[in-house]
């Protein structure tokens, strides 16, 4: 898991667009700092090409699922993926929280944007990326929220 140090605080400022509800309970507000920490070490370790720090926010039953490709459920199915995600490609992307909603005392769903570059590996071309993301978030025994299910798709234009 990353340690706090290594989050830059202004990043983390930058990233969060906190909703403001009247009367927004304690435990609201520490569930949606708790899920936008694990969404800020998500794209530091993509950004990292860090699979070890991708899969300490996964649930261990989570499932990823990557525009045209399976859904890879389970711990070995979303390493495998990202393996071979940082073998063809190395992010530099920022993730935007735009809705936090939690539905439920251990689940959420998280509504998110990203922009930013990927170089394709094999010819060392970058590329502008952008995405929508939908996550969803469980919070698990230990307290911690973790990415129950993820997928996303390119809001670039077709070529």
């Amino acid at each position: 898991m990353f340690n706090n140090t290594h989050l830059n605080p202004t990043r983390l400022a930058v990233m969060k667009k906190l909703m403001n509800f009247a009367g927004k309970t304690a435990d609201a507000a520490s569930a949606q700092s708790g899920i936008e920490e694990a969404l800020l070490n998500y794209e530091t370790a993509l950004n990292a090409s860090d699979t070890h720090n991708v899969m300490a926010v996964f649930a261990p039953d989570g499932v990823f699922m990557a525009p045209n490709n399976p859904s890879a459920v389970g711990t070995d199915a979303i390493r495998a993926a990202y393996n071979g995600i940082f073998q063809a490609i190395t992010f530099d992307t920022e993730l935007t929280v735009e809705e936090v909603v939690q539905v439920a005392p251990h689940w959420a769903f998280v509504r998110t944007n990203s922009k930013g570059h990927v170089t394709v590996n094999a010819i060392k071309q970058r590329v502008p990326d952008a995405n929508h993301e939908l996550f969803i978030f469980q919070k698990g025994t230990d307290d911690a929220w973790k990415i129950a299910r993820y997928s996303f798709a390119t809001t670039n234009p077709l070529p």
